[in-house]
């Protein structure tokens, strides 16, 4: 089973605390902020995947006087969670959001070498790649020098100093030192 970030999030917030569907629609949203809203169409499936691939249990409870779904994680659950946090890549390593809730929830992986490895492979990532927003005709990136638009500018500007953050907490959690100071 390839597991969706939606079902990410599930277990995630399942491994917890048990939850209804509403309160798991109330902290993906929370978790996403301004970029996402989930309607109980998109929870509810993802739910009821997981509830039959024996990832979670659900049962039926009288909360607030109303019948309530509450799902909660099983211990195959929280295997799967951990696994596919482990094996971070892809998307799950490049795409901000994505990265997000990895990191949200990476602390369930019991293993510090196995977190590690994780934040390692998003710190060279950064630390070797640079990203472009804007290209010439010829289809070369261009410096930030190279724009003369300040809207544009201010988006490499943000984004600059959101990598060198990062990079910097990424250094702090890894123990490594940073090579620029070293020098």
């Amino acid at each position: 089973m390839i597991m969706s970030l939606i079902e990410m999030m599930i277990l995630g917030f399942l491994s917890e605390r048990s939850m209804c569907g509403y309160e798991l629609r109330k902290k993906m949203e929370q978790l996403q902020g301004y970029a996402r809203k989930f309607s109980d169409g998109t929870v509810y499936p993802a739910t009821n995947r997981l509830v039959e691939a024996g990832l979670i249990s659900e049962q039926s409870e009288i909360r607030d006087g109303r019948q309530r779904r509450v799902f909660t994680l099983l211990e195959a659950g929280r295997n799967k969670l951990i696994e596919e946090l482990r094996n971070t890549g892809g998307f799950n390593l490049t795409d901000i959001t994505r990265w997000t809730v990895v990191l949200t929830f990476l602390g369930v992986v019991p293993d510090k070498s196995d977190r590690d490895a994780v934040l390692r492979r998003r710190y060279d990532l950064l630390n070797g790649h640079d990203v472009h927003f804007f290209y010439c005709d010829a289809g070369n990136p261009l410096s930030i020098e190279q724009i003369d638009d300040p809207y544009r500018r201010g988006i490499i500007a943000v984004h600059d100093a959101e990598i060198a953050a990062e990079l910097d907490w990424l250094r702090s959690m890894l123990g490594i030192e940073d090579e620029s100071v070293a020098q």
